[in-house]
């Protein structure tokens, strides 16, 4: 049964998306589970990735007509073995009239929407990624309502750090009015000027507000990473056969990354038990 994550920030450009592509792809290709992204995101720069992941001229299924039609299953996009994509494109804007002329009087419903959606996915799938827009809307409502985890992205900057406490309010409000059950399973700092007095004050402050809910792996900006948008993710061969040392580095922090989440939510999971045997 298919646990589901939602990776988020209401700071738009902390990359998001970078960390459901790689997390993703670590998870299929390193922890070899089967593993779905769902991407929410109007923009669809998830689907752009992962399409040149997996050397496809074009992704033309997509989230929105699965929306419509009330079944994600034939919107699915084989990109590597174990991983796939639901796509999106920029006709899944209109969401929020979707959502209305199909649930005109029930927010509830609205709201739960991707949840009910997802439900069939769960026996396919190990693991389920959700990419959404950087707002307070019926994207992030859907898959913070759809999510039993979220994964908060923090790049060390103020603004960023407002972000995620938004965040993590609007989760609280979530809990408090629509019995949402989101666990924070980490939150994952990114440092672009390792170094930097701001970048480091963030991550101080970070750490003293959040804890041990801030990882210890710090994603650090690497050329190669930004390389992956354009060119896909990979790992290369060298001319004598070796792993390129560029693409392990950038792997390996997220590997890293992955055995970190995997272990809250080890611990997480036993507290949950613990709850549900009292």
């Amino acid at each position: 049964m298919a646990k589901t994550y939602v990776v988020g920030n209401f700071k738009g450009g902390v990359g998001k998306t970078k960390t459901v592509t790689m997390l993703a792809y670590e998870s299929a290709v390193k922890k070899r589970r089967k593993t779905l992204v769902i991407d929410l995101d109007p923009q669809g720069n998830a689907t752009s990735v992962l399409g040149r992941t997996g050397g496809l001229s074009a992704i033309t299924k997509n989230v929105t007509d699965g929306f419509i039609s009330g079944n994600l299953r034939n919107q699915i996009t084989k990109v590597i073995p174990r991983l796939d994509i639901i796509g999106a494109s920029t006709s899944f804007r209109t969401l929020p009239k979707l959502l209305m002329s199909k649930f005109p009087e029930d927010e509830d419903q609205q709201m739960l929407y991707l949840k009910t959606l997802l439900e069939p996915l769960k026996d396919q799938y190990d693991s389920i990624y959700l990419d959404v827009p950087p707002t307070i809307s019926d994207f992030s409502d859907n898959a913070m309502m759809a999510a039993d985890y979220c994964i908060i992205v923090l790049q060390t900057q103020e603004l960023s750090l407002d972000g995620a406490k938004t965040y993590i309010s609007y989760m609280q409000y979530l809990a408090n009015n629509y019995n949402s059950d989101l666990d924070v399973l980490g939150i994952i700092p990114c440092m672009l000027r390792p170094g930097g007095r701001v970048d480091e004050d963030v991550l101080h402050a970070a750490r003293d507000l959040y804890g041990n809910n801030v990882l210890h792996t710090v994603v650090k900006y690497q050329e190669r990473l930004k390389a992956y948008d354009a060119e896909g993710i990979h790992i290369n061969k060298t001319t004598l056969g070796y792993e390129d040392s560029w693409d392990i580095r950038a792997h390996k922090v997220f590997e890293s990354v992955l055995d970190e989440l995997d272990e809250n939510q080890k611990k997480l999971d036993k507290y949950r038990e613990g709850e549900l045997n009292e």
